[in-house]
């Protein structure tokens, strides 16, 4: 299995923006046009650009659509977007404006048959985000931590159709602290899908450490605040990961 480095652009206020560890209240803007960042990324190598509509996350309904669609037209290779899908027209908006992967949090976890007719309907085009605290899936913004275990949810969602997840460690993200391995590993064992890692990664090494685990379904990692701050040099680390070493 191929492992994809995803270069993470978070939207707020129409900005290119980092969070720590979810917390709206400690932001870092790290460019004034997320079309830019994307066009910084696809020019630098990036098969795969992953966004977040910040305050659709929050307001429970997409706010920067237009935006997101208009940078996955333009980017030149395929996006996957989440933060506030929860609607038939949401998902039908986004993959009909351009938009190759549609991320489902919340409404995976608090409308079950609405998650289980999408799937049906999209099927790969559909990714699962499981946001979580200790385990736990967190929803709604990552304000709101149910008592739903990430690998008991990924286990029923691959039976009704589900290949992609999206595991997030929510206290290692934004923190450059290393991916949580172990429970990206467990999520794929449990799902026997493809797992996509989010949260923590700092160095290429990570990355490589991530990428070892392809065969076991670990196929790629989001990457955000190391990629900003230059910490991992996307050429770079796609170069390594090219080569194994």
């Amino acid at each position: 299995m191929n492992f994809t480095i995803y270069p993470a652009i978070d939207i707020r206020g129409g900005k290119c923006v980092r969070l720590f560890q979810g917390d709206y209240a400690q932001e870092t803007v790290y460019g004034e046009s997320p079309l830019e960042a994307a066009r910084q990324w696809v020019e630098q190598g990036a098969a795969w650009l992953h966004l977040v509509d910040l305050d659709g996350a929050r307001q429970g309904a997409p706010v920067h659509r237009e935006l997101i669609c208009a940078i996955a037209r333009e980017a030149g290779v395929p996006v996957q977007v989440g933060g506030g899908i929860r609607t038939h027209r949401d998902v039908a908006a986004y993959l009909d404006g351009g938009v190759s992967r549609v991320v489902l949090g919340t409404a995976a976890i608090e409308n079950r048959p609405f998650a289980e007719e999408v799937l049906a309907r999209y099927g790969e085009r559909i990714a699962i985000g499981l946001d979580c605290r200790n385990g736990q899936v967190a929803t709604r913004g990552w304000l709101t931590t149910t008592d739903v275990k990430a690998e008991q949810l990924a286990g029923e969602l691959a039976q009704l159709g589900a290949e992609t997840f999206i595991y997030t460690d929510i206290s290692r993200d934004g923190t450059l602290t290393g991916p949580n391995i172990e429970a990206i590993r467990a999520v794929a064992q449990a799902s026997g899908k493809r797992v996509i890692a989010s949260g923590g990664v700092s160095t290429v090494e990570d990355l490589l450490a991530l990428s070892r685990h392809a065969a076991e379904g670990v196929s790629g990692a989001i990457v955000g605040k190391a990629l900003y701050t230059g910490a991992v040099k996307l050429a770079d680390a796609l170069r390594r990961i090219g080569e194994g070493k």
